[in-house]
C-alpha cells in the first residue's frame, strides 16, 4: 500500500495476501532443501541438497559404510580412476571392519585406520594370524587387505601392516550402521579402569546417581510444581505488578540518593583529612588525587540522580500504563488460555526440523568426489567446487527456517491478541482464536514471515561468522584486532535484537491491517517513536517484573525441593537433583513469561493504534478495555 500521509487503519475489516514474492522465494528455498530431483542418470547435476546426497550415494555410504578404497559395502561399485582395489563388487560384503579401531584422531573425530568390507564381524577373540586364517576359511570373511589371500595370512612379509592388529577383539552381536564395533578395545582399557574406579562404592558419582534414582518421583513432582507455578504466575502477576513496580521505584530512588550522599560524605571527609597537618608529603599527594576523583564522582552521581528523578517523574504515568497492560494481559490469557501452549508447538516443530537438518548434514559429510590421500593411500570423499555451495546453502537454511518457525509463533500470538483487542463484543470472538490466527497466518501472511525472518538471518550469519573467527584466533591476534572483532560482534548482536523487536511489532501491524512487511515495519516504527517513553517504561519496568516472576518461580521450586529432598535420609548428595529441578523451573518460567511479554507488547501496539486513530467520539469509539481508558 503506498504511503500517503496519515493512513487510515481498519483493524480486522479486510484481509489481503502480503509479500507474495517472498513467499515464492522461501518456497523455492525450502524445495531446494527438501525435495529430490533425481534425474534418470546419477551423473547429472542435482538441484537440491537431498537430491544431491541421495543421487551421489552419500546416504548409502553413511548407512552402509565404505572402505578405504572408496567401495560402498553391500553394493556393486564403479571403478575410481587411479585407486587400486576400487570398483569391487561388495554385494556379499556388508560390514565395515577397521584394522586398527584404536587409531583415533580426536581433533578430526574419525578413525585413521584402513577400513575393509567384510561378510562377517568376528564374534570371538582372534589371537594369532593362524586364527585370522581359520576365520577367513571357515566364514569367508577376510580381515586382511584385499591383496592378501587367506593362505598367506601367516607367511606374508607385510602381515603386520596389511592385517589387523592382534589380538582382534570380538565385535558387538549387532553391528552399528554396518560397522564392526569391538566390545572391548585395548586402547580403552585405561579409561575404563579409571572410570570403574571413579564409580566405585564410595565415590561421589555413585552417591549422586543413587540420589537421582531415589528422588525421581520428587524430581517429577517438582517439575510439575514449576509448571503449575508458571501458570499461576501469569494470572497473578497482573495483581502484584503494581507492588513490584513501586518497590523497584523506591529502591532506585533510595539507591541513587544514598549513593550520591555517600560520595559527597567521602569527599568532605577526605578534604578534611587533606587540610589537616597529619599527612606526609606523599600522603598529601595521594589524598589530593583522591579528593579530585571523589569530587568528579560526586558531581557525576548528582547529575545522574537528578536526571533519573526527572525521568521517573515524567514517566510515572507511563509506568502506570505498564501496570494496566499487565492487568489486561491477564484477561487475555483468561479468554485465550491456549496461548500458553505456543512454546510447546514451536519447540516440537523446531525439533523435527533440526532432526531433519542434522540427518542431511550427516549425508553431506559422506558426499562429494573421492580423493586419494597419497600419504595414507586411503580414499576420502570431499565436496569440491560448486558443490561446496550446498554446505552454505544448508547452513543458511538452518537459520532462516528456524527464524521462520519462531516468527510464525509471534504472528500467531499477535493475531489472537489483535482479534481479542479489536473485538468489541468478546462473546463474538472465534471459538478457537489461536487456530483462527494460525489459519489466517498460513493463508495470507507466510510471505511476510519469510521476509522478516530473512532480515534476521542476514544479520545473524555475519555475527556467527565473526564469533567463530574470534574464537579461532583467540590468543593469536593482537589486542586491537580482538577489540575490533568483539565490537563488531556486539554491534551486530544489538542490531539483531533491535530488528527482532521491530519485526515482532511489524507482525502485529500486519495482523491488524494486513499490510506488507515493509509498510507494517514503517508504521510500527513510527508509532514506537511517537510513544518512546511508554516503550521505554514497558521494556524496563515490564522486563524487570517478569524477571522477578522467573526468580520467584525458581526460588519457590528450589525451596520446595530442599524441604522434600532433605527427608531422603538414604543419601546425602541431592545437589544435582535440585539443580536439574531449578534449571527446568527456569526454562518453563521463561517459556511461559516470554509469551506473556509478547502479549503485553502486542497489547501496547494495539493501544497506540487505537488512541492514534480513535478519540472516543461517536463513530470513533475506542476498542480498548475499560481499564486502559483511564490511561489515554
Amino acid at each position: 500500500m503506498p504511503w500517503k500521509g496519515k493512513r487510515e487503519w481498519k483493524p480486522l475489516e479486510e484481509r489481503r495476501y502480503t509479500d507474495i514474492p517472498w513467499l515464492i522465494i522461501f518456497s523455492l528455498f525450502c524445495v531446494g532443501m527438501m525435495i529430490n530431483f533425481i534425474h534418470s542418470h546419477l551423473s547429472h547435476p542435482q538441484v537440491c541438497i537431498c537430491g544431491y546426497v541421495v543421487a551421489n550415494g552419500a546416504a548409502t555410504r553413511l548407512i552402509s559404510g565404505y572402505d578405504s578404497y572408496g567401495n560402498t559395502c553391500g553394493r556393486n561399485n564403479a571403478k575410481i580412476e587411479g585407486v587400486e582395489h576400487s570398483g569391487k563388487n561388495m554385494t556379499e560384503l556388508k560390514y565395515v571392519f577397521f584394522l586398527e579401531p584404536c587409531k583415533l584422531d580426536l581433533m578430526k573425530m574419525k578413525i585413521e585406520s584402513i577400513a575393509l568390507c567384510v561378510s562377517m564381524c568376528p564374534q570371538a577373540e582372534l589371537k594369532t594370524y593362524n586364527d585370522l586364517k581359520q576365520f577367513a576359511l571357515n566364514n569367508g570373511s577376510r580381515l586382511c587387505t584385499y591383496d592378501v589371500t587367506e593362505t598367506r595370512y601367516t607367511s606374508h612379509s607385510k602381515k603386520e601392516t596389511k592385517c589387523p592388529k592382534l589380538p582382534v577383539r570380538p565385535s558387538t552381536p549387532v553391528p552399528m550402521f554396518h560397522r564392526c564395533i569391538p566390545v572391548d578395545v585395548e586402547c580403552y582399557a585405561e579409561f575404563t579402569q579409571t572410570f570403574v574406579t571413579f564409580i566405585s562404592d564410595n565415590t561421589l558419582l555413585r552417591r549422586v546417581a543413587a540420589g537421582l534414582v531415589a528422588s525421581k518421583e520428587i524430581i517429577m513432582g517438582l517439575c510439575v510444581l514449576a509448571l503449575v507455578l508458571s501458570g499461576i504466575m501469569m494470572v497473578v502477576i497482573r495483581y502484584i505488578s503494581k507492588v513490584l513496580v513501586w518497590i523497584l521505584t523506591v529502591l532506585v530512588i533510595i539507591g541513587s540518593l544514598g549513593g550520591t550522599a555517600v560520595l559527597w560524605w567521602l569527599y568532605a571527609d577526605h578534604r578534611k583529612a587533606l587540610n589537616s597537618n597529619t599527612l606526609s608529603v606523599f600522603g598529601k599527594v595521594v589524598a589530593s588525587d583522591n579528593v579530585k576523583a571523589l569530587l568528579v564522582y560526586a558531581i557525576v552521581a548528582t547529575v545522574f540522580t537528578v536526571i533519573l528523578l526527572l525521568v521517573m517523574f515524567i514517566m510515572r504515568k507511563r509506568v502506570a500504563l505498564t501496570i494496566t497492560l499487565f492487568h489486561v494481559a491477564g484477561k487475555v490469557f483468561i479468554h485465550i488460555p491456549f496461548l500458553v501452549l505456543q512454546p510447546l508447538w514451536t519447540f516440537i516443530c523446531l525439533m523435527l526440523f533440526w532432526v531433519y537438518w542434522i540427518a542431511v548434514l550427516l549425508f553431506l559429510g559422506t558426499s562429494g568426489t573421492p580423493i586419494k590421500n597419497n600419504s595414507t593411500e586411503m580414499v576420502e570423499y570431499h565436496m569440491q567446487g560448486p558443490l561446496q555451495f550446498l554446505a552454505w546453502y544448508h547452513a543458511v537454511g538452518l537459520i532462516w527456517i528456524s527464524e521462520f518457525i519462531l516468527a510464525f509463533q509471534q504472528m500467531t500470538i499477535a493475531g489472537a491478541v489483535v482479534t481479542y483487542y479489536f473485538t468489541r463484543n468478546k462473546s463474538q470472538m472465534p471459538a478457537t482464536p489461536i487456530l483462527s490466527s494460525m489459519a489466517r497466518t498460513i493463508r495470507y501472511h507466510l510471505g511476510t514471515l519469510a521476509k522478516g525472518s530473512f532480515i534476521i538471518t542476514l544479520v545473524k550469519i555475519p555475527r556467527l561468522i565473526l564469533t567463530y573467527i574470534h574464537s579461532k584466533l583467540k590468543g593469536k591476534e593482537n589486542a586491537c584486532a580482538r577489540c575490533v572483532l568483539k565490537s563488531c560482534v556486539c554491534c551486530l548482536w544489538c542490531l539483531e535484537k533491535c530488528l527482532a523487536y521491530l519485526n515482532q511489532n511489524a507482525y502485529t501491524a500486519t495482523a491488524i491491517n494486513s499490510t506488507n512487511f515493509c509498510t507494517s515495519a514503517r508504521d510500527a516504527f513510527l508509532i514506537l517513536v511517537e510513544n518512546a517513553l511508554r516503550v521505554a517504561a514497558i521494556n524496563t519496568v515490564g522486563d524487570f517484573v517478569l524477571f522477578l516472576g522467573k526468580v520467584l518461580i525458581v526460588s519457590v521450586t528450589a525451596f520446595a525441593g530442599v524441604l522434600t529432598l532433605n527427608y531422603q535420609k538414604d543419601y546425602t548428595v541431592w545437589v544435582l537433583p535440585l539443580l536439574i529441578v531449578c534449571l527446568f523451573a527456569f526454562l518453563v518460567a521463561h517459556c511461559f513469561l516470554s509469551v506473556f511479554e509478547n502479549v503485553v507488547d502486542v497489547l501496547f501496539l494495539c493501544f497506540a493504534v487505537d488512541t492514534k486513530y480513535n478519540d472516543g467520539s461517536h463513530g470513533r469509539e475506542y476498542y480498548m478495555d475499560k481499564a486502559l481508558m483511564v490511561r489515554v
